[in-house]
């Protein structure tokens, strides 16, 4: 009779390794990796496909400009922290509402479908540098300066028919906000505006401002129904949107949206 003889063999288990399962990117390795050589690209292909815990306050931003982070890998940070990771799309979860039904936090909102979406606002990084030495040391301007905003379109896209909500912090009439229309190039897009009041205005620095008004329906509240702009880039300018100086950047904010083609 063959014997039979059972071999066996010691049991292996292969685990799929997981670069991202527990690693959280927070501000420092993201300096480590700009410090490092890493393209831009990657960096922001990897904030994207990881967790994130990055801080993105004025200060951080100052911080992060300072130190040599490249404009895209700030947005992409700025995005990920605010949970917009969406290509093309404003996030479609609604704002908490009073009991009125309008937002109650600053800021600007869009109504899509009846529900009032935020508008997350991009980081503005002012060009001119006679002016940067003014806004760093006064604090102050009254001139013309030009904003800069990192990627070729809002991420915000709506029709010709739009309306929006903006909460105003107190004391902030709706005549403060300026409406622009955003000068579109190939991976970015620029405006120019004035400070210290638009009766100031010399020359052409009104050229890009877009008339509206702003129906107040509440305290620090008021409603603007725009229809008939073109298709381009807009977007609202808070007053005081120099909102951090140093001597080598001035950062701002601005909430944007794209008008396409209604379908």
């Amino acid at each position: 009779m063959l014997a039979l003889c059972l071999i066996t063999f010691p049991s292996f288990v292969v685990k799929a390794q997981d670069g991202n399962s527990s690693e959280i990117l927070t501000n420092e390795k993201v300096m480590t990796m700009v410090k490092a050589g890493l393209p831009s690209s990657i960096i922001v292909n990897k904030i994207r496909a990881s967790k994130t815990a990055f801080s993105t306050s004025t200060d951080e931003l100052i911080r992060l400009k300072q130190s040599a982070i490249p404009d895209e890998v700030i947005n992409a940070m700025v995005e990920a922290s605010s949970g917009n990771r969406a290509p093309s799309l404003q996030p479609e979860t609604p704002t908490v509402a009073s009991p009125s039904g309008y937002p109650t936090e600053i800021g600007v909102y869009l109504n899509r479908e009846g529900k009032w979406i935020e508008v997350l606002p991009e980081v503005v990084n002012w060009k001119t540098g006679g002016v940067l030495k003014s806004i760093a040391s006064a604090g102050i301007v009254k001139g013309d300066v030009n904003g800069h905003l990192e990627g070729d379109q809002s991420r915000t896209r709506v029709g010709q028919q739009i309306q929006f909500v903006i909460i105003a912090s107190e004391g902030v009439s709706i005549t403060e906000y300026q409406l622009l229309r955003l000068n579109k190039h190939k991976d970015n897009r620029e405006f120019r505006t004035v400070t210290g009041g638009i009766f100031h205005a010399k020359g052409g620095a009104t050229h890009d401002l877009v008339p509206f008004e702003g129906n107040k329906i509440a305290s620090r509240t008021f409603v603007i129904s725009l229809s008939g702009l073109t298709m381009g880039e807009y977007g609202f300018l808070p007053p005081g949107a120099f909102t951090s100086a140093s001597g080598a950047s001035t950062l701002g904010k601005m909430y944007t949206f794209g008008v396409v083609v209604q379908q």
